[in-house]
C-alpha cells in the first residue's frame, strides 16, 4: 500500500517534471517557429501578407491641410508689422489609394522597383468648408520672385510687370487653387516661356514619386522594405556630406522585430531628406500592442544642438551662423524656390523664426510626428506625418510689393496631418494571424510551466512528508 501511494507520488513528481522541462523547450522553440513564420510573411514577394499590403495599402489614408488665413495683408505690406495668422481648417483630402505601379523584382540583387502614383480627393464630411472657400494668402509667385532673379535690372522689369497685373505679397485664392494650382496674372505676363501655373502642391494628381528600389528581405529579413535607391541614385545631391544619403525605408513598415532601442529610419520625398525616430511609448491599438515611435526635436535642431546637422544647415541669411533652428531650407530640391519646412506651428523651432508672426500656438499632441509600429512584424499600423510648408520672404528695393519691408519673415503658409490608421477588420485578422497565435502560445508555454512546476514540488513535499512519517 505504502509503496502504491510513493510510486503514485514520484509518479506525479515526474509528470510535472516533464510538463515544466517541456514548457520551458517550447519556449526557444515555440520563438524559432514564430520567427520563421514572421521571416517568411514579411518578404516583398508574391503571395506574403507583406506584399499584398505593400502593394496597395489596405488602410484609409487622409491628408488633413490647415491654411493660414492672414488677417492684417495691407498693414504688412506698407509697415512691415508682424504677420497676422489664423489656421483655417481642416480641409481633407483622401490620398495613397492608388496601387504601386511598374513592379519589377531582381531576383540577383533581391530589389524591387516601383513608383508609387499621386492623387486626392476631397472628402466634404471631413473638412470645414468647401474647396471654394476663399482665404488671404501669400503670393507665391511674387515672394519668389527676388530669390530666383537677384539681378537688379531683371527685378525693375518684372516689378513693372507685377504692378501691371496688380498682384502683391498677398492675394485672394481659394482653397483649390492654393493647394492645386492656378494661373498666376503676373508669371502669364511674363514675354519668355515660363510655367504659369502656381500652387503649393503644384503638379500632384497624375504624377509619380520614384521610382524607388527596395530590397525584398528574401537573402537578409533585416533589409527588408530598406530603400536602395531613389530615382537610381543611393543620394539626393541636395546636401553635403552623409545628410545627402538616403537611409532606410519609406516609413510604411521597418525590418521586423523591432527593439525599443533601435532608431528607425526613413526617407521623405516631401522633405527631400532621411529623418529618423526614437521609442516614445507603449500604445494598445486595436488590441494589438505597438510601439509609438516619434520624431524626436533633435531631428531638426541647430548645429550647435545636435552637431550631426551641420550638413543640413545653409548658407541662407535666416540660418544666422547656424543658430536658428526648427526649419529646413530644402530651395535645393524645390527648383531654387525659397521653401522651408518646419513642424506646424514652429514647434520646437527657435523662438526668433516664429517672432513676426502672431497667431500660432505649438502644441505637442496636435503637432508631432508619429509611428506606431507592431514589433514582431515591424509593420506600421498607425501614423501622424505632421509638417509646415513655409517661404522665406525677404525685402527687395526694386519690387515695390516688397520694398517696405524691413526684415526677412519665414511665412507660414499651412501645415498637413497625413494619418491612417488599420481599419477594424485588417485589425482583427492581424490580432488572428499573428498576435492572437503568438499569445495564445506563450500562454500555453506559462500554463505548462506553471502547472509542471506546482505539480512536481507538491508531488515531492507529499513523497517527502510520507517517507518522513514511515520513518517515525
Amino acid at each position: 500500500m505504502g509503496c502504491d501511494r510513493n510510486c503514485g507520488l514520484i509518479a506525479g513528481a515526474v509528470i510535472g517534471a516533464v510538463l515544466a522541462v517541456f514548457g520551458g523547450i517550447l519556449m526557444p522553440v515555440g520563438d524559432m517557429l514564430i520567427e520563421k513564420t514572421i521571416k517568411k510573411q514579411v518578404v516583398l514577394e508574391e503571395g506574403t501578407i507583406a506584399f499584398q499590403n505593400w502593394v496597395k495599402t489596405g488602410t484609409e489614408v487622409y491628408r488633413q491641410f490647415w491654411i493660414f488665413d492672414v488677417q492684417n495683408p495691407e498693414e504688412v505690406v506698407a509697415n512691415s508689422s508682424k504677420i497676422k495668422v489664423k489656421q483655417r481648417g481642416p480641409y481633407t483630402y483622401r490620398v495613397r489609394y492608388l496601387a504601386k505601379e511598374n513592379i519589377t523584382h531582381d531576383s540577383e540583387s533581391h530589389t524591387v522597383s516601383f513608383v508609387q502614383p499621386k492623387g486626392a480627393i476631397f472628402e466634404p464630411s471631413l473638412s470645414v468648408g468647401t474647396e471654394n472657400d476663399t482665404l488671404t494668402v501669400l503670393n507665391l509667385a511674387v515672394a519668389a520672385a527676388p530669390h530666383l532673379y537677384p539681378n537688379a535690372f531683371v527685378q525693375v522689369v518684372l516689378n513693372s510687370l507685377i504692378k501691371k497685373s496688380k498682384s502683391s505679397m498677398f492675394q485672394r485664392r481659394t482653397v483649390r487653387e492654393f493647394l492645386w494650382g492656378y494661373t498666376d496674372p503676373f508669371l502669364s505676363l511674363v514675354p519668355y516661356p515660363i510655367s504659369t501655373t502656381v500652387g503649393v502642391f503644384y503638379p500632384y494628381n497624375n504624377t509619380a514619386d520614384g521610382v524607388y528600389t527596395v530590397f525584398t528581405g528574401k537573402d537578409n529579413i533585416s533589409q527588408v522594405a530598406i530603400i536602395d535607391t531613389y530615382k537610381g541614385k543611393r543620394n539626393l545631391s541636395y546636401w553635403p556630406s552623409y545628410c545627402d544619403m538616403i537611409n532606410g525605408t519609406d516609413g510604411a513598415s521597418f525590418p521586423p522585430f523591432v527593439e525599443k532601442t533601435r532608431v528607425l529610419r526613413f526617407f521623405s520625398s516631401d522633405i527631400c531628406r532621411s529623418i529618423y525616430a526614437v521609442f516614445g511609448a507603449d500604445i494598445n491599438l486595436k488590441g494589438i500592442p505597438v510601439y509609438r515611435f516619434v520624431l524626436p526635436s533633435t531631428a531638426f535642431a541647430s548645429p550647435v544642438q545636435n552637431p550631426d546637422n551641420h550638413c543640413f544647415c545653409t548658407e541662407k541669411v535666416i540660418s544666422k551662423n547656424c543658430t536658428s533652428y526648427g526649419v529646413l531650407d530644402i530651395g535645393k530640391c524645390k527648383e531654387g524656390k525659397p521653401v522651408y519646412i518646419s513642424l506646424p506651428h514652429f514647434l520646437h523651432a527657435s523662438p526668433d523664426i516664429g517672432e513676426p508672426i502672431e497667431g500660432l500656438s505649438p502644441n505637442e499632441d496636435e503637432h508631432s510626428t508619429y509611428l506606431d509600429v507592431e514589433p514582431i512584424t515591424g509593420f506600421t499600423l498607425q501614423f501622424a506625418k505632421r509638417l509646415q510648408v513655409n517661404i522665406l520672404v525677404k525685402p527687395a528695393r526694386k519690387i515695390e510689393a516688397l520694398k517696405n519691408l524691413k526684415r526677412n519673415y519665414i511665412v507660414p503658409v499651412l501645415w498637413l496631418n497625413e494619418t491612417g490608421t488599420i481599419g477594424d477588420e485588417k485589425a482583427e485578422k492581424f490580432r488572428k494571424q499573428v498576435t492572437g497565435k503568438i499569445n495564445l502560445l506563450g500562454l500555453v508555454e506559462i500554463i505548462l510551466l506553471s502547472v509542471g512546476v506546482v505539480m512536481f514540488v507538491a508531488f515531492m513535499i507529499s513523497y517527502c512528508a510520507c517517507r518522513s512519517k514511515r520513518v517515525k
